[in-house]
């Protein structure tokens, strides 16, 4: 990845635009096809009239499961009112969208070499969309921005601050604003005590109660959820090519609190973060779009800026195998709880799964739809794999059914994360759009109905 920050954050608004030009159809319409903007006062009417359709179409309202059940978007997009039908809307996505490669045709080449899995299941079905959550990206490549610590709570960028979501009591609250100047509250050795002022963040992690932002210029800041104190922040590197692209917070062998950095510069970090103190530091001959760690903590898998992804062993560094089959760089990891698969992601629109037993094919070739794969989940009991593209697709696969069964939830609007709860019943979808930017909340589909009352 070459971008810096205000190349990435053009890309972003780029994208954005792309919902209502180069060709594609304008979202924010009324009936009768009226774009609403910069004409909207030369429209017959007048200004009035058109202020009030547009406030009808795009004012904030929650959209429940019953309400889907009885035929309301789940995005409260009023397709009654506009002059077009969803499934003409989403055809006109499918044609239009243009994925982002670095290797020109990698996406179509697999389009025609890999067959997509009929969307027959359903593991997870819709039960909310709150659009008081409006999730924002500041890279185009890099999705890691939405984290669930239980089935109620997830944590998320918005702009330039972290919010924080119960959708058990349906509160919005913030949690790190980075608009000003965040510094820490403790002392530690190799702590910037100084801290920094108006951080770009480009990646975030949230797990065994620690919250850990990454920013455009190698800048980590690590804040307690208990305490809610800050308590480190350090520049990773002071390479000009320093964004900080994912964050892995894991516990060691020895049971010691532990994150793994993956940075522009080349570099993958791993910290103690029980003494804050850098532990390894391995270098690669490219840009390191994302890491994760083995359930084992023996192995690294290793994407970035090359088409063949990487095995690492965990404690030198050095490489144990190289994986050949994707045709573009890669932006997402992520392991199968039993330590012997692992999926990784890439921009020709395939999400590859990968057997530790026969590493010189993949096991599977999931396709997606319209654009890379920058996002992977593994449930945490294993049963599913799941895998957002950059807009309008989210794919559950089942681990289980040897990844030949799988859901396909739909929607419009760039994706800026995929969480699932740690005990996977809650898997949440964060859209980041100018009008239906929202929080989606889908729960694990169960035979058990009644109890529904209960939950």
């Amino acid at each position: 990845m070459a971008s810096s920050a205000a190349e990435a954050a053009g890309r972003v608004a780029d994208d954005h635009d792309g919902w209502a030009s180069d060709g594609e159809v304008d979202m924010e319409m009324e009936a009768g096809g009226e774009a609403h903007g910069r004409d909207a006062g030369r429209r017959d009417g007048g200004a009035d009239e058109v202020d009030d359709a547009y406030s009808l179409i795009t004012r904030v309202s929650d959209i429940s499961a019953a309400e889907a059940r009885a035929g309301k978007d789940i995005q409260g997009i009023p397709w009654e009112r506009l002059n077009i039908t969803r499934q003409d809307y989403r055809k006109a996505r499918l044609e239009q969208y243009k994925n982002y490669e670095n290797f020109p045709q990698s996406g179509e080449l697999m389009d025609k070499l890999c067959k997509q899995v009929e969307p027959s299941s359903k593991y997870y079905e819709f039960q909310h969309n709150t659009r008081s959550v409006k999730p924002s990206i500041l890279h185009f490549q890099l999705r890691n921005l939405l984290w669930a610590t239980s089935k109620h709570d997830v944590y998320f960028m918005s702009e330039s601050t972290v919010g924080h979501w119960s959708s058990l009591s349906h509160k919005l609250s913030t949690v790190l604003d980075f608009s000003g100047h965040v510094a820490p509250a403790e002392k530690h050795p190799g702590s910037l005590l100084e801290g920094f002022s108006g951080v770009q963040v480009s990646t975030l992690a949230v797990n065994e109660g620690l919250l850990v932002a990454g920013g455009f210029q190698g800048e980590l800041i690590c804040k307690g959820l208990a305490d809610c104190n800050v308590k480190f922040c350090t520049r990773t590197t002071l390479s000009d090519n320093a964004i900080t692209n994912a964050i892995d917070i894991h516990r060691s062998t020895s049971g010691s609190l532990r994150i793994t950095v993956s940075n522009n510069d080349c570099g993958v970090r791993e910290y103690d973060m029980e003494r804050f103190q850098l532990l390894n530091h391995f270098r690669y001959n490219w840009p390191v779009n994302h890491t994760s760690v083995s359930p084992d903590r023996k192995l690294l898998a290793v994407v970035g800026d090359d088409r063949d992804a990487l095995l690492v062993d965990s404690r030198n560094g050095k490489v144990t195998s190289t994986l050949v089959g994707h045709l573009d760089y890669s932006f997402a990891t992520a392991w199968h709880p039993d330590g012997r698969t692992f999926a990784t992601g890439n921009q020709d629109k395939t999400c590859r799964v990968w057997d530790m037993r026969n590493l010189s094919t993949s096991l599977a070739v999931l396709r997606g739809n319209i654009g890379a794969i920058r996002c992977i989940r593994y449930s945490s009991d294993g049963r599913f794999l799941v895998f957002s593209e950059p807009a309008d697709f989210v794919h559950v696969y089942s681990a289980a059914a040897d990844y030949k069964k799988r859901q396909e939830i739909d929607f419009f609007g760039e994706v800026s994360g995929i969480t699932l709860s740690p005990d996977d019943e809650s898997l949440f979808v964060g859209v980041c759009d100018r009008v239906y930017a929202s929080l989606m909340q889908y729960r694990m589909a169960h035979a058990f109905n009644y109890l529904d009352s209960y939950m």
